[in-house]
């Protein structure tokens, strides 16, 4: 199969199943040589990296969290519905929760509402990974934020705060209009 051909194939792979689908849909099939298969993952990964790009670029997405990590670097199962970073334009919510439902914002945890500024975002073509770095302020202080970002959607947000705390959310990174997270109340 020509490269041209395994391009175009791309294309309307994406288009019809979306890229996660495509991915799936192409690589299963045995006729592809290993070769073809590895350089029809790659670009499928490039596609999703300047789709991602576009996404961060104009503040729209939010980082679901499957886990949340303490400084120590304890991994804890999280239900990625109600712990995630938002960012919407000018506008970043931080939250975490549980399921027990007792805490602060009705959720198990804590919800805090604030203003970006100093929004960077750089891209890495090579390694096809993104970071995100930029400022929260919110009623419950200041918090730096730290995203890096993978081609396969899968990100991981460092968060320090003014008072020293550090808790890291690992997840995948989703549009804002693709997303199922539920806000809970602000906690000020």
């Amino acid at each position: 199969m020509k490269t041209a051909n395994i391009k175009f194939l791309i294309v309307c792979l994406i288009f019809i199943t979306g890229i996660t689908g495509a991915y799936n849909v192409v690589c299963a099939q045995d006729n592809l040589t290993r070769k073809e298969k590895k350089e029809l993952e790659r670009a499928i990964l490039t596609a999703n990296f300047y789709a991602q790009d576009t996404v961060l670029n104009i503040r729209e997405f939010v980082l679901e969290a499957d886990y949340l990590q303490s400084r120590r670097g304890q991994l804890v199962p999280v239900n990625n519905n109600i712990n995630f970073v938002k960012v919407q334009n000018t506008k970043g919510t931080l939250q975490t929760g549980s399921i027990t439902g007792i805490g602060f914002n009705g959720m198990g945890g804590v919800t805090t509402e604030g203003n970006i500024f100093n929004y960077k975002v750089s891209g890495n073509t090579k390694s096809l990974t993104h970071k995100v770095s930029f400022d929260l302020v919110s009623n419950l202080g200041t918090f730096n934020i730290i995203i890096s970002i993978m081609a396969n959607n899968t990100a991981s947000a460092t968060i320090t705060s003014t008072d020293s705390t550090y808790l890291t959310w690992k997840g995948n990174l989703v549009a804002l209009f693709n997303t199922t997270v539920f806000k809970g109340m602000d906690v000020y």
